[in-house]
């Protein structure tokens, strides 16, 4: 499956950076993965949606379906049928702009808390990452 995370600038803490490598490059060995960071001064619904272009949108909101890691990989392995590329999108300090919301096919969310969207990359990543192996049958989740 074509995975595209699109993020309000790039992870900054030296944790998330290093989070976000390790679980983008284990994503890597289960889908065609590619990251957009759009830089703090374009963080608006034109230049997110442009970088999502037709591709399924799924946008990370506080406000959206909470989803348990199986969920994720029948989510995953459904979108997976249709060839379509995915694109997650991750909004800056504020969240995301109500135009990016309705534009979105789906709404996400890791919790009711409120995370830096730094962890949130890494948060997604990791995610991501143990909803492909339930998806391969392997046992990183467990």
């Amino acid at each position: 499956m074509k995975i595209h995370i699109i993020t309000i600038g790039e992870p900054k803490p030296a944790y998330a950076k290093a989070g976000w490598q390790e679980y983008i490059g284990r994503l890597k060995h289960y889908h065609a993965v590619r990251a957009t960071h759009i830089a703090d001064k374009h963080n608006d619904a034109g230049h997110l949606l442009e970088a999502a272009g037709k591709a399924y949108k799924v946008a990370l909101a506080i406000t959206g379906k909470q989803l348990s890691s199986p969920e994720l990989a029948a989510f995953i392995e459904s979108r997976n049928q249709d060839g379509r590329e995915v694109a997650f999108i991750i909004g800056g300090p504020d969240g995301l702009q109500p135009e990016v919301l309705a534009a979105s096919d789906m709404q996400l969310s890791f919790s009711k808390l409120t995370f830096p969207h730094d962890l949130a990359m890494v948060i997604l990543a990791e995610t991501l990452y143990r909803a492909s192996t339930i998806a391969a049958g392997q046992p990183y989740h467990r």
